[in-house]
Protein backbone atom coordinates (compact mmCIF):
# COMPACT_ATOMS: atom_id res chain seq x y z
CA UNK A 1 0.00 0.00 0.00
CA UNK A 2 2.58 2.35 0.88
CA UNK A 3 4.24 1.89 -2.70
CA UNK A 4 0.94 2.60 -4.52
CA UNK A 5 0.62 5.75 -2.53
CA UNK A 6 3.84 6.81 -3.09
CA UNK A 7 3.39 6.21 -6.81
CA UNK A 8 0.13 8.33 -7.02
CA UNK A 9 1.67 11.43 -4.48
CA UNK A 10 4.60 11.15 -7.26
CA UNK A 11 2.25 11.50 -9.93
CA UNK A 12 -0.28 14.26 -8.31
CA UNK A 13 2.89 16.59 -7.27
CA UNK A 14 4.31 16.17 -11.20
CA UNK A 15 0.41 17.45 -12.21
CA UNK A 16 1.26 20.11 -9.37
CA UNK A 17 3.99 20.96 -10.86
CA UNK A 18 3.80 20.37 -14.36
CA UNK A 19 0.88 21.93 -15.22
CA UNK A 20 -0.44 24.47 -12.14
CA UNK A 21 2.88 26.00 -10.51
CA UNK A 22 4.65 26.95 -13.32
CA UNK A 23 3.35 30.72 -13.39
CA UNK A 24 4.94 33.10 -15.64
CA UNK A 25 8.17 30.37 -15.99
CA UNK A 26 5.32 28.82 -18.85
CA UNK A 27 5.66 31.21 -21.45
CA UNK A 28 9.69 32.24 -21.04
CA UNK A 29 10.58 28.88 -21.63
CA UNK A 30 9.45 29.50 -24.91
CA UNK A 31 12.01 31.59 -27.38
CA UNK A 32 9.18 32.87 -29.23
CA UNK A 33 8.03 35.09 -25.82
CA UNK A 34 11.57 36.43 -25.36
CA UNK A 35 11.64 37.33 -29.14
CA UNK A 36 8.22 39.15 -28.82
CA UNK A 37 8.70 40.74 -25.66
CA UNK A 38 12.59 41.76 -25.62
CA UNK A 39 12.84 41.98 -29.53
CA UNK A 40 16.35 44.13 -29.30
CA UNK A 41 17.89 40.00 -28.84
CA UNK A 42 19.66 41.07 -25.34
CA UNK A 43 17.81 38.11 -23.49
CA UNK A 44 18.13 35.49 -26.59
CA UNK A 45 19.16 32.72 -24.09
CA UNK A 46 17.42 34.14 -21.01
CA UNK A 47 14.72 30.73 -22.03
CA UNK A 48 17.16 28.05 -21.10
CA UNK A 49 16.91 29.58 -16.84
CA UNK A 50 13.30 29.47 -17.24
CA UNK A 51 13.70 25.54 -18.27
CA UNK A 52 16.64 25.01 -16.22
CA UNK A 53 14.16 26.76 -12.76
CA UNK A 54 10.77 25.13 -13.53
CA UNK A 55 12.84 21.62 -14.38
CA UNK A 56 14.63 22.16 -10.70
CA UNK A 57 11.23 22.93 -9.02
CA UNK A 58 9.49 19.63 -10.86
CA UNK A 59 12.97 17.61 -9.96
CA UNK A 60 12.45 18.73 -6.81
CA UNK A 61 8.70 18.01 -6.11
CA UNK A 62 8.53 14.89 -7.93
CA UNK A 63 11.52 13.93 -5.17
CA UNK A 64 9.90 14.92 -2.73
CA UNK A 65 7.35 12.35 -1.76
CA UNK A 66 10.46 9.74 -2.29
CA UNK A 67 12.26 11.17 0.51
CA UNK A 68 9.39 11.02 2.34
CA UNK A 69 9.06 7.66 1.69
CA UNK A 70 12.42 7.16 2.55
CA UNK A 71 12.56 8.41 5.88
CA UNK A 72 9.01 6.84 7.18
CA UNK A 73 10.50 3.04 5.85
CA UNK A 74 13.68 3.57 7.62
CA UNK A 75 15.67 3.39 4.08
CA UNK A 76 19.08 4.41 3.60
CA UNK A 77 20.21 5.49 0.66
CA UNK A 78 23.52 6.96 -0.83
CA UNK A 79 23.59 10.34 -0.58
CA UNK A 80 25.50 10.78 -4.19
CA UNK A 81 22.79 8.34 -5.45
CA UNK A 82 19.74 10.96 -4.58
CA UNK A 83 21.84 13.87 -5.99
CA UNK A 84 22.36 11.95 -9.38
CA UNK A 85 18.71 11.16 -9.18
CA UNK A 86 17.59 14.83 -8.90
CA UNK A 87 20.23 15.94 -11.06
CA UNK A 88 19.43 13.55 -13.95
CA UNK A 89 15.85 14.55 -13.83
CA UNK A 90 16.43 18.42 -13.83
CA UNK A 91 18.33 17.60 -16.89
CA UNK A 92 16.05 15.78 -18.92
CA UNK A 93 13.21 17.47 -17.88
CA UNK A 94 14.57 20.51 -19.64
CA UNK A 95 15.69 18.45 -22.53
CA UNK A 96 11.97 16.99 -23.18
CA UNK A 97 10.58 20.65 -22.29
CA UNK A 98 12.56 22.14 -24.89
CA UNK A 99 11.81 19.88 -27.44
CA UNK A 100 8.27 20.30 -27.02
CA UNK A 101 8.28 24.17 -26.30
CA UNK A 102 11.13 25.26 -28.75
CA UNK A 103 11.71 22.61 -31.08
CA UNK A 104 8.49 21.79 -31.64
CA UNK A 105 9.40 17.87 -32.21
CA UNK A 106 7.58 16.47 -29.69
CA UNK A 107 3.82 16.88 -28.58
CA UNK A 108 2.31 17.44 -25.15
CA UNK A 109 1.09 14.02 -25.18
CA UNK A 110 4.73 12.66 -25.98
CA UNK A 111 6.17 15.48 -23.51
CA UNK A 112 3.75 13.86 -20.60
CA UNK A 113 4.72 10.41 -21.62
CA UNK A 114 8.13 10.99 -21.33
CA UNK A 115 7.58 12.54 -17.84
CA UNK A 116 5.65 9.16 -16.76
CA UNK A 117 8.49 7.22 -17.65
CA UNK A 118 10.55 9.40 -15.48
CA UNK A 119 8.38 9.21 -12.52
CA UNK A 120 7.70 5.70 -12.69
CA UNK A 121 11.73 5.35 -12.95
CA UNK A 122 11.86 7.29 -9.49
CA UNK A 123 9.77 5.27 -8.50
CA UNK A 124 10.72 1.79 -9.17
CA UNK A 125 14.81 3.58 -8.01
CA UNK A 126 13.29 4.26 -4.59
CA UNK A 127 11.14 1.22 -4.61
CA UNK A 128 13.34 -1.31 -5.67
CA UNK A 129 16.36 -0.24 -3.27
CA UNK A 130 17.69 -2.45 -0.62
Amino acid sequence: MKEFLLLITIIFFHILDDFHLQGILASMKQKNWWAEHYPDKLYKHDYIIALITHSFSWSFMVHLPAFVYLYITGKQMPLFFLIISFVAHICCHACVDNDKANRHIISLVEDQCIHLIQLIGIWMMFVLYR
